[in-house]
């Protein structure tokens, strides 16, 4: 009997992805074409904007890359969507202005195109995915993304695979059965799922039907077992993939790496690596120059301020834990009255705390007393985006009662973060306050991109306009 040639669930994701690509380049092209069209009634198109349109289908396939647009798991998440792509085309739009003025050929093209360009783009950017949100909807509810999988093994390590799947209910995967070579020593079911038959039974199965992928849930001990099992394999065209032994327990996977020959389970990496990490310290250096010089006026004046309304320094120097754990100077606008003896403990700021002075309240509810911080980022102690610096004593604190607190630490910490744009700024005189915070610093260390950043750096005016919760 012959193989069903129906494609499978993995199959049809990939020509998704690749068909919403060539969608993409298509809708950056035909929004080009249709901008000079209607600003000049004409669809005979200058060179120059030639060259705009192909650099625009180049920039746009990276800058929707780096965005992560690309993966099918998102596509569903049309708000997410909305937000990657409208921050992907504009930095499309920008590449491409910036490309015109230091080109010197800025004065060629109209205005109105541009922005008929910037509209139509992306307009049509969204509804293709509006488009193809609806046709994932039908497939789904057809049961053509469900992912098919064979089970081999029927012990302890296959009933763990299985009730974990069960456990995060998840559909993107449909168990077609269990295969075991114990088949006549083993109850009919494991974990609601049916014992099919041996693995000899799963390769002719293969022959018949579409299948995604085997996982083999057996003990990595028996490596010379394991050995002849998946030599047995290859005659099958599926993906197979073996199940850790340590399926019971958590640990977080990033992938395999080989080191002398030997295949390597990567647990944790650094965040911020190569040209990343280069994006991070440019996007720094650069932002923070450009914002000392154009607050520079402000912040002067602020200082004089803070001298004037009470005596004592303008700044505020506070030791705080940095990049890998190591002790920092944070700068500060001062906004407490000045002590003589430091307390060591750093009681946090309360609702009307007497220690604040007069201009200190309104520093500290519009964060400008943060912004000396400047410096730091400009000296290399601190970014612009990163998770907050607290006081040694709060660190200190809050690392014995909080799992994965230090781990805030792998990177530079930061003027602003995603804890911040998110609410949680100001007093957190519960552990479970700085709970949450740390989760969210966690979240953006995992998936830092420089368009996230930038996302929290627009953010940021609007959450200090937003909350009352600093003080």
């Amino acid at each position: 009997m012959k193989r069903k040639t129906s494609v499978v669930a993995a199959d049809l994701q990939t020509l998704v992805l690749g068909g919403l690509r060539v969608a993409d380049a298509s809708v950056v092209a035909a929004s080009g074409f249709a901008a000079y069209w209607a600003r000049h009634d004409s669809l005979a198109v200058p060179d120059l904007y030639l060259i705009a349109i192909l650099a625009a289908m180049g920039l746009a396939a990276n800058y929707l890359q780096v965005a992560r647009v690309y993966v099918f798991e998102n596509l569903s998440r049309l708000a997410s969507q909305f937000g990657k792509v409208a921050m992907a085309w504009t930095g499309v739009m920008a590449s491409l202005i910036a490309l015109a003025y230091f080109t010197q050929t800025s004065v060629a093209f109209s205005r109105a195109f541009a922005l008929g360009w910037l509209t139509l783009g992306f307009g049509g950017l969204i509804l293709v995915r509006l488009l193809l949100l609806v046709q994932i909807d039908r497939w789904r509810r057809q049961g053509r993304l469900a992912m098919n999988v064979a089970v081999i093994g029927a012990g302890e390590m296959g009933r763990a695979f299985l009730k974990h799947l069960a456990d995060v209910a998840t559909q993107e995967y449909r168990i077609v059965g269990v295969f075991d070579d114990r088949k006549d020593r083993l109850p009919e079911t494991i974990e609601g799922h049916r014992v099919v038959g041996t693995v000899d039974d799963l390769i002719a199965y293969c022959r018949t039907h579409a299948l995604d992928e085997i996982v083999v849930a057996l003990p990595w001990q028996a490596s010379a077992d394991l050995q002849d099992l998946i030599k047995k394999l290859k005659v099958v065209p599926v993906d197979v993939k073996l199940c850790p032994d340590y399926i019971g327990t958590y640990l977080p996977a990033r992938g395999f790496h080989a080191i002398a020959g030997i295949p390597m389970l990567s647990v944790l990496e650094r965040p911020l690596s190569g040209w990343s990490l280069v994006l991070k310290a440019l996007e720094d250096r650069v932002l923070a120059a450009i914002l000392l010089v154009l607050l520079g006026p402000l912040l002067l004046a602020i200082a004089a301020l803070v001298k004037l309304d009470s005596p004592g320094p303008a700044l505020f120097r506070q030791r705080r834990y940095g990049f890998a754990n190591n002790e920092i100077v944070v700068f500060k606008f001062r906004t407490m009255f000045h002590a003589r003896v430091e307390d060591a403990s750093v009681p946090q700021a309360k609702r009307d705390d007497p220690r604040i002075t007069r201009i200190g309240k309104f520093l500290r509810r519009s964060s400008l007393d943060e912004f000396p911080q400047l410096l730091n980022v400009l000296r290399g102690d601190m970014s612009l985006v990163g998770p907050r610096p607290h006081a040694v004593a709060h660190n200190e604190q809050y690392a014995t009662i909080i799992d994965d607190y230090l781990a805030r630490h792998r990177v530079k910490p930061g003027m602003t973060g995603w804890a911040q744009v998110n609410g949680l700024r100001g007093e957190t005189d519960t552990p479970e306050k700085m709970r949450r915070r740390v989760q969210f610093d966690l979240y953006y260390i995992d998936n830092w991109s420089l368009l996230f950043d930038l996302k929290i750096l627009a953010l940021t005016p609007i959450a200090i306009l937003g909350k009352e919760n600093a003080y």
